[in-house]
């Protein structure tokens, strides 16, 4: 399927009433873009079966828990999504730095299960798969294919994780208990950055035209959930704390590359009020801003190539973050010495140390891109900078463990104060660079090795997304979701039930 051919109707009625059959089959209703873009919006039954789900079980209660109010905050009298705000004796920076939390989401506790879910649905209510005869196939650095097994146990179709096998272990056990069969977990050469192997796995799984491949690198649905849920979740919190605080300005949004899907939540927060939009990359694999390759463990972006579905032209600051930092603040963050040094050395708060003692490397990653572009910008307390904590550290303790290990296995406060130093309150803004016209459609053309002598994508297709009236007319497709998924719940007999 070309990624481009973002259907409007049911484009296969056998597969479609194949689909209708199955899901009425295990009283399964599908929740609206705009639902979880919103959840207050939601009917209240649905919402109070979300609510009463095993949030650690393929229940399909769960799909309407796939949004970022599963842990709601009060700012200002507004419900928002959970969030913590980094103080500038942490960050060492004035500027306003606020975290949103990707934990919260269930089954995986990261936010990639909202991809998940807007890559596979599009074809399910347009009949473009079959729950009963095709495998849904999710090529991964580890949180997307975890949410793509998530959903497809939901509904009941088979799933394949590919992703590289130099991946935490935390990742593997998840998996391992979450497959229907062992088979489906598919583990190609390398770590993070190898993702052409992860394509090449795909494209010889494809051979069989019973696998169905949701390649989050291209998967438009990816980029319009984010826009749509990330984006309107970020731009309600900034709105009520600039509520609180009058003259206050969202100056940036800061996001890891990866698949690039969250970045499409920065096209939304530009529109609505002039972010700049952040893209965090290792200085191990500085691709974007070198044309450069390499490893690192900055986990949860997948790079040496630029995604299809990554909106270049509009992308305003490219960051460079060394995985030597975000591994270091792990150990920080997440070690009985660091938390000990924090709190009495640096009288951090103790709710402000168990958030941060929660995030994953590419949340770290993201934090320490946010406090490079608040250096680089000269920002002040008058300007807003929001990020995401993608994950949890409850995926990475073997991860700490080796690090620690490569430390000589011994971790105090000398050592905390060292990272902490070194990191936070002595950060630079190196490899920090603010994209002009020249440098976007260097970027930009990077792609064309991927897409079109790789994979195959005309280069018509390719081009088109040079220009910003090609992403701004994707955002149409959110009402034509919304209207499939309102006619699939209603074929399958769940509407009445809302």
């Amino acid at each position: 399927m070309n990624p481009f051919d973002l259907h409007a109707d049911v484009c296969d009625p056998g597969i479609y009433r194949a689909a209708v059959a199955h899901l009425r089959a295990r009283g399964i209703a599908l929740p609206r873009f705009s639902e979880l873009a919103d959840p207050g919006s939601m009917p209240d039954a649905w919402r109070r079966a979300a609510g009463a789900a095993d949030r650690n079980a393929p229940d399909a209660r769960n799909l309407f828990g796939v949004h970022w109010y599963n842990a709601p905050m009060q700012v200002g009298g507004h419900e928002v999504a959970a969030h913590v705000e980094l103080p500038p004796a942490l960050t060492g920076v004035p500027a306003r730095i606020f975290v949103m939390l990707g934990r919260h989401f269930p089954m995986i506790r990261a936010h990639k299960v909202l991809a998940a879910y807007a890559c596979l649905v599009p074809r399910l209510v347009t009949g473009s798969f079959d729950p009963v005869a095709h495998r849904a196939v999710w090529p991964s650095t580890g949180n997307y294919c975890r949410g793509g097994i998530a959903i497809s146990r939901i509904l009941g179709c088979r799933g394949v994780a590919v992703l590289p096998g130099g991946m935490s272990a935390e990742r593997f056990n998840w998996l391992e208990k979450w497959v229907t069969d062992p088979a489906d977990i598919v583990r190609t050469p390398g770590t993070e950055s190898n993702v052409k192997e992860i394509y090449d796995a795909c494209a010889e799984i494809a051979r069989d035209p019973g696998n169905v491949i949701l390649n989050q690198f291209a998967e438009f649905p990816n980029y319009l959930a984010h826009y749509a849920m990330t984006g309107s979740a970020a731009a309600r919190l900034f709105e009520a704390h600039a509520g609180l605080t009058p003259g206050l300005r969202l100056a940036a949004f800061v996001a890891g590359t990866g698949s690039a899907g969250t970045l499409g939540a920065g096209d939304r927060l530009k529109e609505e009020h002039g972010a700049r939009i952040v893209a965090m990359e290792p200085v191990e694999c500085p691709t974007l801003l070198y044309n450069g390759f390499g490893e690192h463990n900055i986990q949860g972006i997948g790079d040496k190539h630029v995604p299809l579905i990554h909106n270049v032209t509009n992308t305003d600051v490219i960051a460079g973050v060394s995985d030597t930092a975000s591994d270091d603040l792990a150990l920080l963050f997440g070690s009985e010495a660091g938390r000990a040094y924090l709190a009495e050395r640096r009288g951090l708060d103790g709710a402000l140390i168990e958030a941060l003692g929660a995030f994953g490397l590419s949340g770290i990653g993201n934090v320490l891109a946010a406090i490079k572009v608040a250096r680089r910008l000269d920002l002040g307390p008058d300007d807003a900078i929001i990020t995401v904590a993608t994950d949890g550290a409850e995926l990475y303790p073997s991860e700490l463990a080796a690090h620690l290990a490569r430390k000589g296995g011994r971790y105090d406060q000398i050592d905390a104060a060292e990272a902490f130093g070194r990191h936070l309150l002595g950060g630079d803004a190196d490899h920090v660079l603010e994209l002009d016209h020249r440098d976007r459609q260097r970027v930009f053309n990077l792609g064309y090795y991927t897409w079109v002598e790789q994979q195959g994508i005309p280069v018509e297709d390719f081009d088109r997304r040079r220009h910003q009236s090609f992403w701004k007319g994707l955002h149409g497709q959110l009402a034509v979701f919304d209207e499939l998924i309102t006619r699939m719940n209603r074929d399958v007999g769940v509407a009445a039930a809302a």
